[in-house]
C-alpha cells in the first residue's frame, strides 16, 4: 500500500471511522457550555446575597410615601377706610389689627391711627374700619366703640350682624337679652344667650365690649 502524504493522523481512517470522533468533540463542547453556564449562575447567586441587590451607601434613599401638607388656617378681613389698599386681606391665625393694616399697604397719611386698638386680635369675617383724622368721632357708627368693637347694650340688629357668626336670629336675641336684663355689664354674659356657646364666644371676646 502506498504511504499516505498527509500529516493528519486520522486521515487513513475511513469517513465513517472519523465520525465517532467528531461527535465526541461536539457533545464534549456541549457539555463544557452547559457546564459554564451552571457555574456562571451559581456564581451570580453567591455574589448576590440571594438575588438581593442592596442600594450603594452614598446612593438616592429608598423613595417613601410623600407627606401630605396641610395648609396654615388663615383669617379673611375686610380692611377699610384710611389705609393705602383697602380691600380683603389674609393673615395667619393669631393675627392682630396691626398686622390687618400692615397686610393693607399700611396706615394711611390722614389716618387717625390713635382711634384704632393695634393690639387687639382680628377675627374671621371681620371688617376692620380705619378712621381719618379729625372724623374718628363720627366714624364709628351706633353701637361700636372708638377702637371699632361692637357695644353689645347699644349696637342695633345691623350691627350686631356684622360679628362672625352672628345672623339676624342670634342678633335678635342678643337685643331681647339685653332688654330683660337691662343691657350687658360682662361680655361672658353672652353665654345666657340661647344659641351662644363657647365657640362663638370663643369668636366674639375681643370684638365686642358691653
Amino acid at each position: 500500500m502506498p504511504e499516505s502524504d498527509s500529516d493528519d493522523p486520522g486521515a487513513d481512517l475511513a469517513p465513517s471511522a472519523r465520525r465517532p470522533r467528531l461527535r465526541i468533540g461536539v457533545g464534549a463542547a456541549v457539555v463544557l457550555f452547559l457546564g459554564s453556564l451552571a457555574g456562571a449562575a451559581l456564581l451570580s447567586a453567591w455574589s448576590g446575597g440571594g438575588g438581593t441587590v442592596e442600594a450603594p451607601a452614598d446612593g438616592p434613599a429608598p423613595a417613601t410615601e410623600s407627606s401630605v401638607v396641610l395648609e396654615e388656617p388663615v383669617l379673611l378681613v375686610h380692611v377699610a377706610g384710611a389705609v393705602r389698599r383697602p380691600g380683603l386681606v389674609q393673615l395667619a391665625q393669631g393675627a392682630r389689627v396691626v398686622d390687618a393694616i400692615a397686610a393693607a399697604g399700611g396706615l394711611a397719611e390722614d389716618a387717625a391711627a390713635d382711634a384704632v386698638n393695634l393690639a387687639r386680635p382680628v377675627a374671621d369675617g371681620e371688617q376692620l374700619v380705619v378712621p381719618v383724622v379729625g372724623e374718628a368721632a363720627d366714624a364709628a357708627p351706633p353701637g361700636v366703640s372708638g377702637d371699632g368693637r361692637v357695644r353689645l347694650s347699644t349696637a342695633d340688629q345691623a350691627t350686631l350682624e356684622t360679628l362672625p357668626g352672628i345672623g339676624p336670629a342670634l342678633a335678635q336675641r342678643i337685643i331681647d337679652w339685653r332688654a330683660a336684663n337691662g343691657g350687658f355689664s360682662d361680655v361672658e354674659q353672652l353665654r345666657e344667650v340661647a344659641g351662644i356657646g363657647e365657640v362663638t364666644l370663643g369668636r366674639l371676646r375681643e370684638l365686642v365690649v358691653p
